[in-house]
């Protein structure tokens, strides 16, 4: 579980990314943030685990508090939490096969990384997570010859290798068509259905939202404005909440 107490997070130049955020994500949930550009659902979806510190406030991780964590601590806990990035943060110049693996870093100690010393299990689940997101005919392949949409499912199944029971993704397909996008989403889908992993996506697009979460929270200006099941987020309810803008460039 996922709970956030009373956080805020103000920035540097004053600006307040965060106001008194009250949240909890139960095992097993899929999440969709949604919000116009500034709200902070980046700003939330970095907090889970300390990409961004808060300001005031407790984020705790199935009761664990990371906020208060020494550094060791995160580090150990961050094994069980995935993340996914816009751009897909793979190394372009290596294999498939190597960009998945870097899932089991924080498994091996410095030496065992400097020298890429991966176990035959490892190598193994690499192959299995690749497989299930039907790019197993890439696992030789150089990352930087892959299409945006295949380098994001490069990156979901390095969170498959990690073996993480968090999955966040910072808007993943922002970037890829509508096509893909569908693709990406459905391999989120598959993760949260089948291996029972609890998925918290910040999305632009709504539609999206609704076709593949079974809940909405939706932010505007730091602070949660809505929360509920899919099918309570109505263009009438939204629109109440954001003004008509949130549907203006609708993906």
């Amino acid at each position: 579980m996922i709970e956030f107490i009373n956080v805020s997070k103000r920035f540097d130049n004053g600006v307040l990314g965060l106001n008194n955020v009250n949240l909890k994500v139960e095992d097993g949930e899929f999440v969709a943030i949604i919000g116009l550009s500034g709200a902070g659902k980046s700003t939330l979806l970095r907090s889970v685990n300390r990409l961004n510190d808060i300001t005031e406030g407790d984020i705790k991780i199935n009761g664990v508090s990371i906020t208060n964590a020494s550094a060791r601590e995160v580090r150990q806990m961050r094994r069980n939490i995935g993340m996914v990035f816009q751009q897909f943060n793979l190394v372009k110049k290596n294999t498939v096969q190597k960009n998945v693996l870097t899932g089991r870093l924080g498994y091996y100690n410095w030496f065992q990384t400097l020298l890429g010393l991966f176990s035959k299990e490892d190598y193994e689940r690499t192959e299995n997570a690749l497989e299930r997101v039907n790019l197993s005919d890439k696992l030789k392949v150089r990352s930087s010859s892959l299409s945006g949409g295949q380098q994001q499912r490069v990156s979901i199944a390095r969170t498959i290798v990690q073996e993480a029971e968090i999955i966040l993704a910072d808007e993943p397909v922002a970037s890829l068509d509508p096509i893909t996008s569908h693709t990406v989403m459905g391999d989120f889908k598959k993760l949260n259905e089948e291996m029972n992993r609890t998925i918290l996506i910040n999305i632009h697009s709504i539609d999206l939202a609704r076709q593949y979460a079974s809940r909405i929270v939706g932010m505007r200006a730091g602070e949660i404005v809505f929360d509920g099941p899919t099918h309570e987020a109505t263009d009438e309810r939204l629109s109440e909440i954001y003004g008509a803008s949130i549907f203006d460039d609708q993906e």
